[in-house]
C-alpha cells in the first residue's frame, strides 16, 4: 500500500553509477516532485497536508487517480533519474554572511542585510529542506561548531526550468498557487498562506506588474496594528534585502495597491499560518515564480 508516514532516512548511495528507479518512500517523492516544479513544501520525508495536495497536483498533472497519496501507480511513475542524497560543503563565505537577526522593527531596518542567520537555516533553504531533515540526515553533526570545508549529507531536488505560464490560479480554501501553460498544463504548484481577515482576499483576476528579485520593504505600523512597538513608532521604515526579509527573496506585484505573491523569512509556515494581505511562498517557490512570470500575466484568485 501507500507509504504515507514517516520514513527512516537511509545513508547516502555510495558513489557509483546511478540507476534511474521508481520511488521508494515520501521522501524520496517530495525530491522527484520538487525537481518538476510541484512543492510539497520544505521536504521532510513525512505525510500531511500539504503531501497529499502535491501528489493530488502530480497525478492530476500525468492523468492518474487523484488520491494523494503515495499508491503503487503514482510510485510507478514517479522516477528518481539522480542520486536521491548529495552533499554540501561549507565555505568561508558562507559563514561569513552569517548574521543574528535584530528582534525589532527598527533593528531590521537598521542592519546592513537581513540575510540567514544560522548555517541550519542557509543550508535548509538551499536544498529546499525542512531543518529537521537537515538534522536527521546529519545526526552527529554539531552545528554550533562549523567550519569550512565540513561535508553535510543533504537531500539532491533537482532544478527547475522557469517555463512561462499563460495563468496563474491561487485557491484560498485550498491554500495553494498553480501555474499553467495556455493548454491547461501544470507547469508549477506551491503551497499557499493567504490574508488573515477574509476582506483582503481578493477573489478575481488580477494581473503582474512588477516582479522584482531580492526586494527591500516598506514597513508601514498601520498594517500591524498589533504590534506594541509599530503602534509607538509613528513612521514607516525600510528593511534591507535578505532571505529573513518579511517578503523574503522575491516580489511579485499585482494590480491592486499592495498586494503581491512574495517569499517568507519562515517557509515552514506557508500554508499553515496566515499573511496580513499578500499571497505568500516559501523563497525558493516565489523565486521560481518570479523567473516564470512577466508583466500582465493573469492572477485568478479563486474561494
Amino acid at each position: 500500500m501507500a507509504t504515507n508516514r514517516l520514513q527512516r532516512v537511509p545513508a547516502p548511495d555510495p558513489v557509483e553509477p546511478f540507476e534511474p528507479r521508481n520511488v521508494t518512500n515520501l521522501l524520496e517523492a517530495q525530491i522527484v516532485l520538487a525537481g518538476l516544479g510541484i512543492s510539497a513544501g520544505p521536504m521532510d520525508g513525512n505525510s500531511g497536508a500539504q503531501t497529499a495536495t502535491a501528489l493530488r497536483a502530480y497525478q492530476m498533472q500525468n492523468g492518474l487517480e487523484q488520491t494523494g497519496w503515495l499508491d503503487r501507480p503514482t510510485r510507478e511513475a514517479l522516477r528518481l533519474t539522480a542520486r536521491p542524497w548529495t552533499t554540501f560543503t561549507v565555505t568561508s563565505e558562507d559563514l561569513a554572511r552569517l548574521a543574528p537577526i535584530p528582534s525589532t522593527w527598527l533593528g531590521k531596518s537598521q542592519a546592513p542585510a537581513l540575510g540567514h542567520e544560522t548555517l541550519l537555516e542557509l543550508v535548509a533553504e538551499r536544498t529546499l529542506s525542512h531543518p529537521a531533515l537537515v538534522r536527521r540526515l546529519n545526526p552527529e553533526f554539531d552545528w554550533g561548531q562549523a567550519r569550512p570545508g565540513d561535508i553535510l549529507t543533504v537531500a539532491n531536488p533537482q532544478p527547475v526550468p522557469a517555463r512561462r505560464p499563460a495563468l496563474v490560479r491561487v485557491s484560498l480554501s485550498g491554500r495553494h498557487l498553480r501555474a499553467f501553460d495556455g493548454s491547461g498544463n501544470l507547469l508549477a504548484h506551491f503551497p499557499c498562506s493567504i490574508a488573515r481577515k477574509v476582506d483582503k482576499r481578493p477573489v478575481g483576476d488580477l494581473h503582474v506588474v512588477v516582479a522584482v528579485a531580492d526586494p527591500d520593504y516598506t514597513f508601514d505600523p498601520e498594517v500591524f496594528p498589533e504590534s506594541a512597538e509599530a503602534r509607538s513608532l509613528g513612521r514607516k521604515l525600510r528593511l534591507p534585502p535578505g532571505q529573513n526579509n518579511p517578503v523574503g527573496t522575491a516580489w511579485i506585484g499585482l494590480d491592486r495597491p499592495g498586494y503581491g505573491i512574495h517569499g517568507t523569512p519562515k517557509p515552514e509556515d506557508v500554508g499553515r499560518t496566515e499573511s496580513h494581505g499578500c499571497f505568500r511562498l516559501a523563497n525558493w517557490n516565489a523565486d521560481l515564480l518570479r523567473r516564470m512570470a512577466w508583466v500582465g500575466l493573469p492572477i485568478r484568485v479563486e474561494p
